[in-house]
């Protein structure tokens, strides 16, 4: 009975010292700032908003669910962005963006909402002046850096292989004018715009073309070494086969569900173990000439996100995906500015 007693009362101890120790885990996490990212673009004319990457330094991170900001496509390239996400959804052979189909409006559509604006806004960068001369070389969307490519990532929602035909078909606009990274059949061409397709996208339609495509993959980053590919369906996996093989080729991201396949950050540290799967998994991409990227990392407290990032930069990692544009674009956590350039 005493013992009984005794073994209750260490078991209680020990879990207010577990609570204890989760806490000051997290504590400096906590102090940080948060500053909400997006602007007012009523105050601003169509002309600005054609120039509002006049002044901008890009950086490779990519604005996660990017129609959910008051300002889509315009608040993630005012920040430097290179990367915009836009979820479709393939209603009586429209687009439609939004993240659920109670999100989606009659007048938020693939084409209004980032293909039309893309075009204006490259039409403006590639307009002659009194002096310029043509050339076939595309300006692209930031005047610091006008080789810089931006990446249109384009989830699909429902049937891809239904969805796959409509949104290569809307990317016309662009295509003509030639504003689009290509494959070649040899080699890919980059250019101002680089689609990519993820979700539901169709692995299979968008190889299909063995001598030109300008639609490109978002690779499964945790399955390329493994030499097999399930077809269970989402991310990475839809029109592939166990003998699929990613490259620029046919893709341009690969990416993965942080938390799916590094697994939890128990008291808020990353462990030598996960350090070491995300450095081999960044590697297994760079040698494929593709971009990774993590979706779902932690996201608060911030103190654990800033360091996740950090981390990230620190192993090489392709673009860094977030809701927060202004943090990610901000690099204050501990990462010289124009990491991309160096990774």
């Amino acid at each position: 009975m005493i013992w009984r007693k005794k073994n209750k009362y260490t078991d209680s101890i020990s879990g207010v010292l577990h609570i204890v120790n989760v806490f000051l885990g997290y504590v400096p996490t906590f102090l940080d700032d948060y500053v909400v990212s997006s602007f007012d673009s009523s105050v601003l004319d169509k002309a600005q908003l054609l120039d509002i990457t006049r002044d901008v330094t890009p950086v490779p991170c990519h604005s996660h669910n990017d129609y959910w900001r008051r300002v889509p496509l315009y608040d993630a390239l005012r920040w430097g962005c290179t990367g915009v996400e836009a979820d479709v959804w393939l209603f009586d052979e429209e687009l439609y963006v939004g993240h659920s189909t109670n999100a989606l409006t009659q007048d938020g559509t693939f084409t209004s909402m980032y293909v039309d604006p893309l075009v204006k806004m490259l039409d403006h960068k590639n307009e002659l002046g009194e002096f310029a001369t043509s050339s076939s070389v595309k300006n692209g969307i930031f005047d610091t850096e006008p080789a810089q490519t931006l990446v249109l990532l384009v989830d699909f929602k429902n049937n891809g292989h239904d969805i796959f035909p409509v949104v290569s078909q809307q990317l016309n606009a662009l295509r003509e004018k030639g504003y689009l990274t290509y494959f070649n059949g040899n080699t890919t061409i980059e250019g101002a715009i680089t689609v990519v397709a993820t979700g539901n996208a169709p692995f299979d339609l968008i190889t299909a073309n063995s001598t030109y495509r300008d639609i490109f993959f978002d690779a499964p980053l945790d399955k390329l070494d493994e030499g097999s590919v399930t077809t269970r369906g989402g991310q990475g996996t839809v029109g592939t086969t166990p003998t699929s093989h990613f490259d620029s080729t046919n893709s341009y991201y690969a990416s993965v569900n942080f938390g799916h396949s590094i697994g939890t950050l128990w008291f808020g540290r990353i462990t030598e173990a996960q350090r070491l799967k995300i450095r081999a998994q960044i590697q297994s991409a760079k040698e494929r000439g593709l971009k990774s990227r993590y979706w779902s990392a932690p996201k608060f407290p911030i103190g654990l996100r800033n360091r996740v990032w950090k981390m990230l930069v620190e192993e090489g990692v392709g673009y860094l995906n977030g809701d927060d544009l202004q943090g990610m674009t901000r690099l204050d956590w501990g990462v010289k500015r124009h990491w991309g350039l160096i990774g």
